[in-house]
C-alpha cells in the first residue's frame, strides 16, 4: 500500500497537519517517524522517510526546504533560581552559570555564555536531568523546555541568544505528487486549490451558429411576348 512517512525532529508538532491529511487523503497512510535533529537530513537522503520537520542549521545539499516558523530561544532552571523571578533575561545574565551544552544542540551560537561545564551531556534529555539535579542552566528553544517539562524546572525568554528555525525539507528529485498535496497542507492551502494538480483543459468555446438565411422572395416572371394587345391596322 502507498504510504507517505513525515520524520521530524523533538519539539516539531506535525499533528495539525497529519489531521488535515487523514481528511484530505484517507487513502494514503501517513507514517510518523520521531528522529534525532543531526540524524534527520541523513535519513532523507537514506530515502527512509518520504520528507521531515528538521531543525536549522541544515545541510541542503540535495534537499528542498521551506521554513515554516522561528522559536523563541528560552534557558531552563529549577524553579527557585533566581532568573526564574525575571520575565526576561541576556546572555550576559548567565555569566556566572555553568551553562550546558548537549552534543544535539542546534543552536548556533559564536560564543557560549556562561561557564562551560565538565562535559557536553550526549542529549537535551539528559542536560534536563542535570538541570535538575542543580548542576548547571540550559539555553533551548521554547518547544524543547516544553516536551521536556518537570514540575520542578521553568523557562524565561533570552532576547539576544541565537534562534532555532523549523522547516519542511524532502529530496529534490522526490517532488512527487503526494510531496505537492503535503506541502499544500502545511501551506494552508483549501482542499480546492489546484496548486501542484494537472489541471483539467479548458473546454473549448462553442462555436457560434450562424441564424438561418430567410429564402429570398421570387422574382417576377419576364414577359415573353410583345403585349397582350393586337396592333392596329394601319390604313
Amino acid at each position: 500500500m502507498t504510504s507517505f512517512r513525515l520524520a521530524y525532529v523533538p519539539g516539531a508538532t506535525p499533528a495539525k497537519w497529519v489531521r488535515t491529511w487523514g481528511e484530505r487523503m484517507p487513502e494514503v497512510p501517513l507514517t510518523l517517524l520521531p528522529v534525532a535533529a543531526p540524524d534527520a537530513a541523513g535519513l532523507l537522503r537514506a530515502r527512509d522517510a518520504d520528507a521531515a520537520l528538521l531543525r536549522s542549521p541544515i545541510d541542503r545539499d540535495g534537499l528542498h526546504a521551506i521554513p515554516l516558523y522561528t522559536e523563541t530561544t528560552v534557558v531552563v532552571v529549577a524553579k527557585d533560581h533566581l532568573i526564574a523571578a525575571a520575565d526576561e533575561v541576556s546572555t550576559v545574565d548567565l555569566a556566572d552559570e555553568v551553562v550546558l551544552h548537549p552534543l544535539d544542540d542546534t543552536l548556533e551560537w559564536s560564543s557560549l555564555p556562561g561557564r562551560p561545564a565538565v562535559s557536553r551531556p550526549e542529549t537535551t534529555a539528559d542536560a534536563i536531568e542535570l538541570v535538575a539535579a542543580g548542576v548547571g542552566v540550559l539555553v533551548v528553544p521554547q518547544s524543547l523546555a516544553r516536551l521536556h517539562h518537570r514540575r520542578d524546572l521553568t523557562y524565561r525568554p533570552i532576547g539576544d541568544a541565537p534562534q532555532s528555525s523549523v522547516a519542511l525539507s524532502w529530496l529534490e528529485e522526490e517532488t512527487t505528487e503526494l510531496m505537492e498535496q503535503f506541502i499544500g497542507i502545511v501551506r494552508g492551502r483549501t482542499v480546492n486549490s489546484t496548486r501542484g494538480r494537472p489541471q483539467a483543459p479548458a473546454a473549448a468555446p462553442a462555436e457560434r451558429k450562424r441564424p438561418a438565411r430567410k429564402p429570398a422572395p421570387p422574382k417576377p416572371a419576364r414577359r415573353t411576348g410583345g403585349g397582350s394587345g393586337k396592333r392596329r391596322r394601319r390604313s
